[in-house]
């Protein structure tokens, strides 16, 4: 969060915070702020910048990767949550992540020495676990993007989003397969995570690939136990028909693939090191002059 935040400007939304975003929708001061983040984005982003759609608020906060927490650059939006990796602060992101508000659903996490302030966002593609610096941030966040939820929900017509991936557990999270619990991971045995149920796992207990169609238009690597669940519940959906796939394989068999990675369990494109982050304004000036940017604008 900004260290120059306004304790006023971040308060949680009240009655006048519907107001508030209809009449940041028409001015100029809206537009600064869009046009400041699709720079610091450059090339490789996404234009932002929609009749109606507000910038409600920015800040870093902690997302637990899948090799170690690191910090991301997040923007609120009155209808999308936009995120991250921070190359130089309030001057140029790379690996943009836009997620549309209607299919949020957040969920607090208990505290512990190790880890404070976390919650975990949740959606039917990809979930995953974010800590801000203070319980009072945390709760800033949680208020105003529940908020924006809500109304997204309203304005759609759509209802509440019931079904989420599953997050993938951090590798240091464990030093054995969380499924044979015997293969144990070295530098040459490495560790694989199912995409189904996110557990760490070897290669030999996640030889199997299943079609999640909410995940991707391909199979994807799932670990046995989710492979057997997946293709009984599969079975018993197709028992009345008896369909086929293709070359006579049982329908819930079209599709899914056994065999070795392919190095499908790098990590995402957010969490990769290396060039190509496209053309960049060489001076790029965040916080333009005059203009007031706080965690949450008003």
């Amino acid at each position: 969060m900004s260290e120059q935040a306004d304790a006023s400007s971040a308060a949680p939304p009240t009655a006048e915070w519907p107001k508030m975003v209809d009449y940041l929708a028409n001015t100029d001061i809206n537009s600064q702020r869009i046009a400041a983040v699709e720079s610091c984005f450059g090339a490789s982003g996404q234009p932002l910048a929609l009749p109606g759609r507000v910038l409600l608020g920015e800040g870093v906060l902690t997302k637990e990767c899948r090799k170690k927490a690191k910090p991301r650059i997040f923007f609120l939006f009155n209808d999308i949550l936009v995120y991250g990796s921070i190359v130089l602060n309030k001057r140029k992101y790379r690996s943009q992540h836009i997620i549309p508000l209607e299919e949020v659903t957040l969920e607090l996490l208990p505290e512990t020495l190790q880890a404070k302030n976390r919650w975990m966002i949740k959606t039917a593609k990809k979930s995953f676990v974010v800590s801000a610096a203070s319980a009072t941030e945390r709760q800033e966040w949680i208020s105003h993007i529940e908020e924006c939820v809500r109304r997204q929900l309203l304005a759609t017509g759509l209802q509440p989003s019931t079904e989420h991936a599953a997050p993938w557990i951090p590798d240091k999270a464990t030093d054995i397969c969380m499924r044979c619990t015997q293969t144990r991971f070295s530098a040459l045995t490495r560790r694989h995570h199912c995409r189904k149920c996110g557990f760490v796992v070897c290669a030999e207990c996640s030889r199997e690939r299943f079609l999640l169609p909410r995940l991707s238009p391909k199979p994807l690597r799932v670990c046995s136990l989710c492979f057997r669940e997946l293709a009984a519940q599969k079975r018993q959906e197709e028992a009345e028909e008896l369909g086929t796939g293709a070359a006579g394989q049982p329908a819930y068999l079209a599709g899914a693939v056994c065999g070795a990675s392919s190095g499908d369990d790098d990590d995402s494109d957010e969490d990769r090191e290396g060039s190509g982050d496209g053309d960049w304004p060489s001076r790029v000036e965040f916080y333009a002059s005059g203009v007031s940017w706080s965690s949450f604008h008003s």
